[in-house]
């Protein structure tokens, strides 16, 4: 008796990858720069809400640097180990381009003695955490991301002193040894421990990642309510001049950053994730140093620069995360593969 074949249709299963299942944390995360924008309003308006809270401003700062380096693995050392040029070359760019385009930016706006000092002091500090959250936003390189952020934390114990000393001398006077001391406290210790908390206890550490940058998030809008806070006498008479020597310094320092890399050569994905590290700065261990070293006005840039380069940031990563699957991206990958390959 001959099989009877079943008529029905073969049910064909989805090749359709799940959706992803957005946690409140990377809600929160995508959030940052309205929140940012909110936090640094009520600073502004209601200042004795985060006035009190002046004390905190280091302790946050270095559970932020501690956070960073429990998110570091021996993997990141030997990537930088068996290809370090990206992450030298982006670092040479933190490093070189960001301070001088501060002094110049200052000196055509003709700012003021502790305004300079805070352009400064920001373009002269490494590269801020959240800008590991915006390259991933951006579907960029994280790997090269998180190395050059370790990288020039670690380079900045003593780049920025040494630097703010450097271009400001003429100006203001610098305890460069201080500032060293200060930020091995405040840097250097916190990293070096969190790498160690995570190869000692790898399994707690692994369960803490998940809301490392949530807690990072909300350390970093407690930094910015208690800069803008200290300001809020100075904010109601500022000028339109400092905000535009914030934005040019951010935009120049990317568009900067992103020019020079691919004239060295590297991939589209390398350059876009240099061109976010350089253009954007620790804002918050920059407020914290002209806070601890100089005045409350000289933190004034790095408050506006913590809204503003995460507001930026966010809009280039949307832009760029969209554009990465385009026909002009894919040919560009191509054409980067080619030239490496030749």
């Amino acid at each position: 008796m001959p099989a009877i074949k079943s008529k029905r249709p073969a049910v064909r299963h989805s090749t359709r990858p799940p959706l992803p299942v957005r946690s409140p944390q990377s809600r929160l995360t995508k959030l940052f720069p309205i929140l940012a924008i909110a936090v640094a309003a009520t600073g502004a308006l209601r200042p004795d809400s985060f006035v009190a809270a002046q004390f905190t401003i280091i302790p946050l700062l270095a559970s932020i640097m501690f956070m960073m380096g429990l998110t570091l693995t021996r993997d990141d050392a030997q990537r930088i180990a068996r290809d370090p040029r990206p992450v030298a070359v982006g670092v040479a760019l933190q490093f070189l381009l960001m301070p001088i385009l501060a002094l110049t930016l200052a000196k055509l706006l003709q700012l003021s003695t502790p305004l300079t000092v805070g352009m400064v002091l920001v373009g002269s500090c490494a590269g801020g955490t959240a800008s590991n959250v915006i390259c991933f936003l951006a579907r960029g390189d994280v790997a090269l991301s998180v190395s050059m952020t370790f990288v020039s934390t670690l380079i900045g114990v003593v780049a920025t002193p040494l630097l703010s000393q450097f271009y400001l001398a003429e100006q203001v006077a610098v305890d460069e040894l201080a500032m060293i001391e200060s930020l091995l406290q405040i840097v250097f210790v916190p990293v070096i421990s969190g790498f160690c908390f995570r190869a000692v206890l790898p399994r707690l550490s692994a369960a803490l990642q998940p809301a490392l940058p949530l807690f990072s998030v909300i350390c970093i809008l407690l930094i910015i309510g208690i800069v803008v806070a200290l300001n809020s006498p100075q904010l109601r008479g500022i000028g339109p001049l400092i905000v535009l020597a914030v934005i040019l310094h951010n935009a120049l320092g990317i568009a900067g950053g992103f020019t020079l890399s691919r004239l060295f050569g590297f991939d589209l994905k390398q350059s876009q994730t240099i061109a976010i590290e350089v253009g954007m700065q620790n804002s918050g261990l920059a407020a914290a140093l002209s806070l601890q070293f100089f005045s409350a006005t000289a933190a004034l840039p790095a408050a506006l620069f913590s809204i503003w380069h995460n507001i930026s940031g966010a809009l280039l990563a949307g832009h760029w995360g969209r554009q990465r699957d385009s026909l002009k991206y894919l040919l560009a990958d191509v054409k980067d593969s080619e030239m490496d390959g030749a």
